[in-house]
This record gives C-alpha cells, sequence and structure tokens, in this order.
C-alpha cells in the first residue's frame, strides 16, 4: 500500500459577480410584477403575497454577500430570474468541461505535473451538465491524460467523497495519480424567484490532485484518513431529471430546481457534521482541540459557527475555520475545497487539519491531512 497526498488545488472562478444589492433590487422587481398581476387573487385570500427580499434578511439568514456566476444578466431579469447560457455543438467543448479543464490545469501547474503523470479522472459535482458521455471523460481527454474517468454525485459532499475513491485508487496502485475536478455550476438549478433561497448559490470550478506521497512535492499534504457516512433524507431535494418528461412534467414546477426545509436541515445535519469528524479523528488518535484548521462546507455561516462550536466547546476563530462563502456563497461540493485553496499556505510540517462538506442525502465525507 502507497502513503497518499494531496498535492496541489485548483481553482476557476467565473467571469460574473452578482452583489446582493443586485440580486434584492430583481428580486423585489420580480415580486412587485407578480403581486401586481395577482392583485385580486391576494386581496381575495387565495393567493399569498410574495414578501420582499432585503439585504439584511440574506446576510443575517447566510452569511453570504455576493456570489460569482457563469451569466448575470438573465438572473438580474425580473421577466426571467434564471441565466441565460448559449447552447454549444456536440463539437465544441462544453461549459462545464472547459471549466473543469481550467480548474485542473491551475492544480497540474502549482504541483509541476503534466498529463502523462496522471491516470485517472473524476468530476464529481452536486449537477452534470448532461447523462452522457461522462463529463470526466471529456475533461480527461481534452488535457491529454490516459487511464479513465468517471462522474459521480453525492450532492454537497461529491469532492470529498471522491477524494475517498481517488486516495484508495493511489493507495492500492492502480493509479499513479487521480484529478478530481468539481465543476459546480449551480445557478441553473437554483430557484431565483424563491425568497426562502434565492440568495444560495453560486457558480465555481476546483480540482484536487491526489497521488503518492513519495510523489508529491515539497510541502504536499498527507491524507491520514477518509470516512464517508449517508443516511436518507427528503429535507435538500430536486427532483428533476430524464423520467420527467414522462411524468410530463414541466421543468418550470418548484421541485424540477433545488428545495429544502432548511431550519429542519440545520436542526438535523449540524449535530450529525460534529459527531461524525469527532469520530473520524479518534479513530486517528486525534481530537478537535489538535486540529489546526477545519476546512468546512461552505453552506451558511451559522452552520459552521455551530458545528465547530459544538467539536470545540468554543466559538471558533477566523483562522480555526475559515470562511469563504462571504464572497462565494454556497458552492455546493466546491466549497470545502476553495477553504482549503485558500487558507492552507501557513501551515507547518506536522499540522492536521479536516476537509469536510455535507449536504443532501445527507450525506458527509471527511478528510483528515497532514502537512509534510
Amino acid at each position: 500500500m502507497h502513503r497518499v497526498a494531496i498535492s496541489s488545488t485548483g481553482l476557476y472562478i467565473p467571469p460574473e459577480i452578482i452583489s446582493n444589492d443586485e440580486l434584492v433590487l430583481a428580486f423585489n422587481r420580480f415580486a412587485e410584477q407578480e403581486n401586481a398581476a395577482h392583485a385580486e387573487e391576494i386581496a381575495a385570500g387565495s393567493r399569498s403575497a410574495i414578501p420582499p427580499s432585503s439585504v439584511e434578511f440574506i446576510e443575517k439568514a447566510s452569511g453570504i454577500k455576493r456570489r460569482y456566476v457563469m451569466e448575470k444578466s438573465g438572473v438580474l431579469d425580473p421577466t426571467r430570474m434564471y441565466p441565460r447560457l448559449q447552447p454549444r455543438p456536440d463539437t465544441q467543448i462544453s461549459l462545464m468541461a472547459e471549466i473543469g479543464v481550467a480548474a485542473a490545469r491551475d492544480a497540474l501547474t502549482r504541483a509541476g505535473r503534466q498529463a502523462q503523470d496522471i491516470d485517472g479522472v473524476i468530476c464529481a459535482a452536486a449537477n452534470m451538465q448532461r447523462a452522457y458521455p461522462a463529463m470526466a471523460i471529456e475533461i480527461q481527454t481534452a488535457l491529454g491524460i490516459k487511464g479513465f474517468g468517471f462522474d459521480m454525485n453525492v450532492a454537497c459532499s461529491s469532492a470529498t467523497f471522491a477524494i475517498e475513491l481517488a486516495v484508495n485508487a493511489v493507495k492500492t496502485g492502480s493509479a499513479r495519480a487521480v484529478l478530481v475536478v468539481d465543476p459546480e455550476i449551480t445557478s441553473p438549478h437554483l430557484a431565483w424567484k424563491d425568497r426562502d433561497c434565492h440568495f444560495i448559490f453560486g457558480d465555481v470550478c476546483t480540482a484536487i490532485l491526489v497521488e503518492r506521497l513519495e510523489a508529491a512535492p515539497a510541502g504536499a499534504f498527507e491524507v491520514l484518513g477518509t470516512k464517508l457516512q449517508t443516511t436518507f433524507s427528503s429535507n435538500i431535494r430536486n427532483n428533476a431529471g430524464f423520467m420527467s418528461r414522462a411524468e410530463d412534467r414541466a421543468p418550470t414546477e418548484r421541485d424540477q430546481l433545488f428545495y429544502q426545509e432548511g431550519r429542519k436541515v440545520f436542526k438535523e445535519v449540524c449535530p450529525m457534521a460534529a459527531e461524525h469528524m469527532v469520530k473520524h479523528l479518534a479513530d486517528h488518535d486525534l481530537a478537535p482541540a489538535g486540529v489546526r484548521r477545519f476546512w468546512l462546507h461552505q453552506a451558511n455561516l451559522a452552520m459552521n459557527q455551530l458545528i465547530t462550536r459544538r467539536m470545540l466547546g468554543r466559538d471558533a476563530t477566523a483562522e480555526e475555520a475559515p470562511v469563504i462563502l462571504d464572497e462565494f456563497a454556497n458552492t455546493a461540493s466546491a466549497g470545502s475545497i476553495i477553504a482549503f485553496h485558500r487558507h492552507h499556505d501557513d501551515f507547518k510540517r506536522g499540522e492536521v487539519g479536516v476537509i469536510c462538506s455535507f449536504g443532501a442525502g445527507y450525506s458527509i465525507g471527511s478528510v483528515i491531512v497532514r502537512r509534510d
């Protein structure tokens, strides 16, 4: 068995930014239009008026201040409220593969690696652009990597679950190095017309290079262990899929987009995630107090604060549990990887950190790493 390391990470940031001010202005115009169009039903009590949103509401509910997106004009059009993405011919690289390649090249460059050094690509994301052929194979081919590629989806835990698969492939010798790529184009599946969630998601892509520790560059992070957990819940859900057409469902129906029972998710996931990490650390004779940094899933600031408080018995500092969702919003499985990407350079040799994601499923994945 080989010892395994995360050698580098890569990041692709989309070209456009939507501030909370812009988002609130567009949403409130939409709400005014809808309420005016249905004024009689609202007055009769057969329909509820859409309440306005506000910057204060968004930041208090989530900690989010802005988000990156692939296209903003459609989102900010009160008559549309979703991105305007152009279809591409089959002969052109797909949008998801394009940003996957960009993040992967960033990771390869940072580690000083070439395509011939990599044996596999796992494309792990909450939403795939298509059913087949696999996005991973398109990314693999565009990068010039020989070997294998496949897609996987565990919602917001996709990246950490994929890291375990990559680690096991390298550990057992079936691959020298594997790229995990997380192209999270979440804006098309967000219900921008729903006040309770219209601010949640942003677009991004991350990449993680997993390879043998003996071959990794100086300063890589050895993977001490991975741990996965799932338990079924419908509290975070999206029912869109290939069967929707056969069910005569319209893509505009509410359950064909992201929806959640936010309070239930908060109440149920926070203790699960804290307990998961404590147990995982204990498996390696470690305790939360001995962890230099927790790179957590970036869905909600209050969730992360509660999770670290349950583990540490006190509020975590910004250094102990860095936050990036104020800039990026919730980027599904990429969030914890962005936090790691942005906040690991100051680690000293031997210091330990935990990458952890949690989301729909419910699913929780954690990766314990130590600076080599």
